[in-house]
């Protein structure tokens, strides 16, 4: 009779004959749920510590992946500088081409000129040797 007054003023007794606010139905489904919350709390600790570690790798990968981009970009600009390097000794070297053929065609004209005075001279010579 005792107890059904305190089951009504809202406190209870348990095994050991300890008063306790909740009953025992209530009290052991709120000991699991609190049982159920660590262990989640423990999965989304699990979890977390996965999703660093993803984390971690990612940023690594990312930093491994930007290294090798700017490794490649500066490869691109060294083969463009070659190219520009290439084009303007090629370039030169037209320009060098078209001054040696001048040059040659003023040496051809030169040679012809001074082929065409020393045949003359060595026909004067010849006249010369002949009228003595």
């Amino acid at each position: 009779m005792a107890n059904d007054a305190f089951e009504r003023a809202g406190m209870y007794f348990d095994d050991l004959n300890r008063i306790r606010v909740l009953d025992d139905e209530t009290s052991s489904q709120a000991a699991e749920l609190k049982d159920c919350c660590q262990e989640f709390l423990g999965d989304i600790e699990d979890f977390q510590k996965i999703a660093d570690s993803f984390i971690s790798i990612f940023d690594t990968v990312s930093q491994e992946v930007e290294r090798e981009k700017i490794k490649s970009i500066g490869g691109r600009n060294l083969l463009k500088s070659y190219a520009k390097q290439r084009e303007a000794q090629q370039e030169q070297l037209r320009a060098l081409i078209v001054e040696k053929k001048s040059e040659l065609d003023r040496l051809t004209a030169q040679y012809t000129a001074l082929s065409k005075l020393e045949a003359e001279q060595q026909d004067f010579m010849d006249q010369f040797i002949l009228q003595k």
